[in-house]
């Protein structure tokens, strides 16, 4: 699905010198070089503050409990996302409230959110899955004519847009995974807060570092969540990359969309208008109730693939209680199918998936 050693080698000579200025700082937990990071990537993103984390799910985490969010609360969010999504909202004591998707854009759906808003709803949780913007402006309106915060699910998307605008910036705050495979992906965990409220920012700098401000002195319960500076410093290599390696991922998308849009029984993903689709994923859809045939055919013939995501959230044995049947989320989790994506994924091997395909779906 994804081969990161082309990266590594494009990148190696910087590599070697960023991950030798670590070593030789002898600081490996937060310092200077978290710092830089955290500078420079307030500045791509165009956000006041940058708060360097342990993980993805941690930013999710600290992010709601920075937004006020915890016991008693529900957050509004989308049952078909990767599980830390929802597991966030499960760990600050609040309830997630799923809402269908979209069937196009695979997002959460605008037109269902405000029936969905009780006098518990203190935020929304939008997910810009696989690399597409959720149509934020209708999300961001309910929001405040309700007085709901809004966190955005980063994760699969940074440096994606909407209407211009960089993801992770247009709620209260941001939350960013540099899981290895991402976009902007670590060579080990990381996350990451954005927000422009200078006060979210001052909570989930207290909330990663134990609930302190300084050192031995703690004024909340947190966590141990800090970015350490060997990835920070990695990151720092790739950061300036991403908009060139994005490009790479969406030229790779437009020749998915001419070798396969022919193919009957195939469904193709869609580019919403205001979005700037960063394609994390290319996923199609498998009609006919075909994907898990057409899935073992394909690895049969050298090429893999992935379900993202096989069970609705609100499916999986932890949240069938709450008792939702959501039937796009439900219908879209049984036909999507994930195509290796990759800024370096040869015309070659896109040929060869594009023939395998036609002789998979064609007979």
């Amino acid at each position: 699905m994804l081969d990161l050693r082309p990266e590594v080698n494009e990148l190696w000579g910087e590599l070697q010198g960023a991950i030798a200025r670590v070593l030789r700082s002898g600081q490996f937990i937060l310092g200077p070089e978290v710092e830089a990071f955290e500078a420079e990537v307030a500045c791509y993103l165009g956000v006041k503050h940058a708060i360097g984390v342990n993980s993805g799910t941690d930013a999710l985490v600290i992010a709601l409990r920075a937004l006020g969010i915890g016991p008693g609360d529900e957050v509004i969010t989308t049952p078909f996302t990767f599980f830390a999504t929802a597991e966030a909202i499960s760990l600050v004591g609040a309830t997630p409230v799923f809402v269908d998707i979209d069937p196009r854009a695979y997002n959460l759906n605008p037109e269902l959110i405000e029936p969905a808003i009780t006098p518990r709803t203190r935020a929304i949780l939008p997910v810009h899955l696989y690399g597409q913007a959720a149509d934020m402006n209708p999300i961001l309106a309910l929001a405040e004519k309700y007085g709901l915060k809004v966190l955005e699910d980063v994760a699969q998307a940074f440096g994606g847009e909407y209407k211009g605008r960089k993801l992770g910036t247009l709620g209260h705050a941001g939350a960013f995974s540099f899981f290895p495979s991402k976009n902007l992906g670590a060579y080990g965990d990381g996350g990451l807060i954005a927000t422009n409220d200078d006060e979210v920012a001052e909570r989930a700098r207290m909330l990663r570092a134990h609930g302190s401000k300084r050192k031995y002195y703690n004024e909340v319960l947190g966590y141990n969540s800090r970015l350490d500076a060997l990835q920070a410093a990695i990151l720092r290599v790739k950061l300036p990359y991403v908009d060139r390696w994005n490009e790479a991922r969406r030229q790779v998308a437009r020749a998915y969309h001419e070798l396969l849009g022919d193919i009957p029984g195939l469904l193709l993903p869609y580019e919403a208008p205001y979005a700037k689709h960063v394609y994390h994923q290319y996923t199609v859809r498998v009609l006919g109730g075909r994907r898990d045939e057409v899935r073992m055919r394909l690895r049969e013939m050298g090429i893999e693939t992935m379900v993202y995501y096989p069970t609705p959230l609100h499916k999986l044995p932890v949240y069938t209680y709450l008792g939702y049947s959501l039937p796009e989320a439900e219908k879209i989790a049984s036909e999507v199918l994930s195509l290796p994506m990759s800024p370096w994924l040869s015309e070659g091997t896109l040929w060869h998936l594009e023939t395998v395909f036609k002789k998979v779906l064609l007979g």
